[in-house]
């Protein structure tokens, strides 16, 4: 018999499951830093060994958790990389935005419909990826300054929307919509995806924690470990460069899309 934690806050989780938790959110803490996608590791575990209740309290602490390692990795990447705060300050207000409305919409869109379109979206983000070995190894900006900032003000909402209504492979969209479209390098991408991410993660909280949606002794513990791995993971994009950032990319679109397909094909 695992010791239960009966305190405010941890809704009577294992030690055992706890630890479990604390190890989900390190890893996707580092995935989220160099690509995005940590989602696909830390809500799973979440929904795995959360003793009861709705499936929204761990979405909501999921999202305090990202929030404290996607900031963590904005930190280290500022000091290292480049970033063009003229468009990715109003593209991640617009963002916030965004995600507050996912996240309202959270109980009302049904999801089995946004899986398919999500599904067939990430199979052609990963085709066109590993079909092109070029793609994002290094700047090459197509749009002036204005389109630039359209496409990353348009797109920002969009996937905003989408991270607010719990949508998994949010970071890795962003990073797609800077090296495909924008023609970022995907260090720098990774870089502008992080702090555009960071603001839909606490568009999310603005709408979760006033509902009381968050479990904060769990979340809490379990932001420490995602901001540890988030460090890892944006140190090691930057030391390691575009090819490195790319290949991971590749393998987390991989995983989302044997995720999604699952989902898919159960019907949930």
């Amino acid at each position: 018999m695992f010791t239960t934690l009966d305190l405010p806050g941890f809704a009577g989780v294992s030690v055992a499951a706890l630890a479990f938790l604390c190890a989900a959110a390190f890893l996707a803490g580092a995935i989220d830093a160099i690509v995005g996608g940590g989602g696909l590791v830390q809500l799973p575990a979440m929904l795995l060994v959360m003793p009861g209740g709705a499936p929204i309290h761990s979405l909501a602490t999921s999202k305090l958790s990202s929030f404290v390692g996607t900031a963590a990795a904005v930190g280290t990447y500022v000091r290292r990389t480049k970033i063009d705060w003229r468009s990715t300050a109003p593209t991640a207000v617009l963002a916030f935005g965004g995600s507050v409305g996912g996240a309202a919409f959270a109980d009302v869109l049904p999801p089995g419909v946004l899986n398919v379109v999500v599904l067939c979206a990430l199979v052609g983000v990963g085709l066109y990826t590993w079909r092109k070995p070029e793609f994002g190894a290094e700047d090459a900006e197509r749009l002036s300054r204005a389109r630039t900032l359209m496409v990353m003000l348009g797109g920002g909402v969009v996937i905003g929307f989408w991270d607010g209504l719990a949508g998994p492979g949010t970071g890795s969209f962003l990073v797609f919509l800077l090296v495909g479209l924008v023609g970022f390098a995907f260090v720098r991408a990774s870089a502008t995806a992080k702090v555009i991410n960071t603001a839909t993660n606490l568009g999310g909280l603005c709408y979760f924690v006033p509902a009381g949606q968050v479990l904060w002794g769990i979340g809490l513990t379990m932001a420490l470990c995602n901001l540890a791995g988030s460090v890892l993971g944006a140190r090691m994009a930057v030391r390691r460069g575009s090819e490195f950032v790319r290949k991971v990319f590749l393998t987390v679109v991989a995983a989302l899309v044997l995720s999604l397909g699952w989902k898919v094909v159960l019907g949930t």
